[in-house]
């Protein structure tokens, strides 16, 4: 059994990295999501102008890990009061945002920033957006 999720949190070898370590990841694919731009290049996505963030597309199994749990993962690997920067990297693309492919994943995606708030509170407002499912271009060879 097989189920996806599309998470971007900044440079996206960051958050491929640590969606990797996760028992019951089956795979995991760099890509952009979100933008505007026909099958842009890493250049253009890095160049702030497609609209597009660099995203990961995570393929589980739901038996052994759950989306939720994911969730829980991705704020904790994330800085979720930045906007057009996580970490050390600035820009658009480098939104974190969760990209809810279906009706069940944006539920528990709602439902993630009040359990993160509760469990790890910040003084900042959370600026990660939940999106829409988004068709993730994959990043070239090498990315």
């Amino acid at each position: 059994m097989r189920e996806i999720a599309l998470l971007a949190g900044g440079s996206f070898w960051t958050v491929q990295a640590v969606f990797d370590r996760v028992d019951g990841v089956l795979a995991t694919t760099t890509g952009y999501a979100g933008g505007n731009v026909r099958n842009p290049t890493y250049e253009q996505v890095l160049g702030g102008r497609t609209g597009h963030v660099e995203a990961v597309l995570i393929e589980f199994d739901p038996r052994r890990v759950r989306y939720a749990q994911l969730l829980e993962i991705f704020w904790r690997n994330i800085d979720p009061t930045r906007e057009n920067q996580q970490f050390c990297d600035s820009g658009r693309q480098y939104n974190a945002v969760i990209f809810a492919l279906d009706e069940a994943q944006r539920a528990a995606a709602e439902a993630s920033p009040a359990a993160r708030e509760r469990s790890h509170p910040v003084c900042a407002r959370l600026r990660t957006p939940i999106r829409g499912g988004r068709e993730v271009i994959p990043a070239e060879g090498g990315h």
